[in-house]
């Protein structure tokens, strides 16, 4: 949790917390109905070593800003403290991928190093 607090993007939020198994599914439940509901998109970073055996090394949130601006978008994203070196390389592929690929006027995405 506190490799994450450290990442650019996520200094000053409630998130992560500890959370029990219920609080996560609920969590992730509401991921997947803003998702259906395309009023947000949470992606999970897989790796890509083993396609059989992949694990989760970070997410990528693209939400609506807080101040309602909608042609903008409030992007965070993480990687796993164990991965920290694939954090930059994580960040330049969300950016291309946003800039190419989605619409949006402006987008607020903390830079890395």
């Amino acid at each position: 949790m506190e490799h994450i607090r450290a990442t650019p993007g996520f200094a000053g939020r409630p998130w992560p917390h500890v959370m029990s198994a219920s609080q996560n599914l609920a969590d992730l439940e509401q991921h997947a109905a803003d998702f259906a509901a395309r009023t947000g998109f949470t992606y999970t970073v897989l790796s890509t070593d083993r396609p059989d055996a992949q694990e989760v090394l970070g997410c990528v949130y693209i939400y609506p800003p807080q101040n309602g601006d909608a042609g903008a978008a409030s992007i965070r994203s993480w990687v796993r403290a164990d991965h920290a070196d694939l954090d930059t390389v994580l960040y330049a592929a969300v950016r291309d991928w946003l800039a190419h690929d989605w619409p949006f006027e402006s987008v607020d995405y903390a830079p890395r190093r």
